[in-house]
C-alpha cells in the first residue's frame, strides 16, 4: 500500500509569521497534533507539533512569539508513492508520530501512525514505531 493512500489530504497550514496561539488554535479546531509550516507557495518549511509548543513555550523564560521561532525546521518527509511499510520505518527512525507528505517540493498530504493503524496495514511495524517513538525524552 502506498502512503497517498492513506495520507490526509485536508491539510492546515500555518506561516512561520503566524502566532503560537493562533497556531494552537488551529490544532485544536483540526483535531491535529500538528501542523505544517509552508510559504506561500506551500512549499514545506518546517512543522510544529503540540507538544513543541507546551515544551519550547513553558521551559522559555523569554517565550518565542511566533512558530517560526519554535518549528522544527527541514523536518522528515514521505512522498505519495513511498511504500506505507517504508514511511512508518522512516517515523521510527526520526521518532517522530506524523509525516508531511511531499511531491514536487510542495505539501499534498500529512501521514500519521493513527492513519496507518486504522487501517489496521503494517499492524506489527505501526507497534515497532509507536514503541520507538515512545522512548523517553524523545519530543516529536
Amino acid at each position: 500500500m502506498k502512503v497517498k493512500d492513506l495520507m490526509s489530504t485536508s491539510i492546515v497550514c500555518a506561516r512561520p509569521e503566524t502566532s503560537i496561539t493562533e497556531v494552537a488554535k488551529k490544532m485544536r479546531q483540526a483535531d491535529v497534533g500538528a501542523i505544517p509550516i509552508c510559504d506561500d507557495r506551500n512549499r514545506l518549511l518546517g512543522i510544529v507539533t503540540d507538544r513543541d509548543i507546551v515544551v519550547r513555550m513553558l521551559s522559555n523564560d523569554d517565550r518565542p512569539a511566533t512558530v517560526g521561532e519554535i518549528m522544527t525546521m527541514e523536518p522528515v518527509f514521505a512522498t505519495p508513492n513511498m511504500n506505507t511499510h517504508q514511511a512508518a520505518l522512516l517515523m521510527a527512525k526520526h521518532q517522530v508520530r506524523r509525516l508531511p507528505v511531499l511531491e514536487n517540493d510542495r505539501l499534498v498530504g500529512m501521514l500519521s501512525m493513527a492513519d496507518i493503524a486504522r487501517k489496521r496495514i503494517y499492524v506489527d511495524e505501526a507497534g515497532d514505531a509507536l514503541s520507538a517513538i515512545s522512548k523517553v525524552g524523545t519530543f516529536h
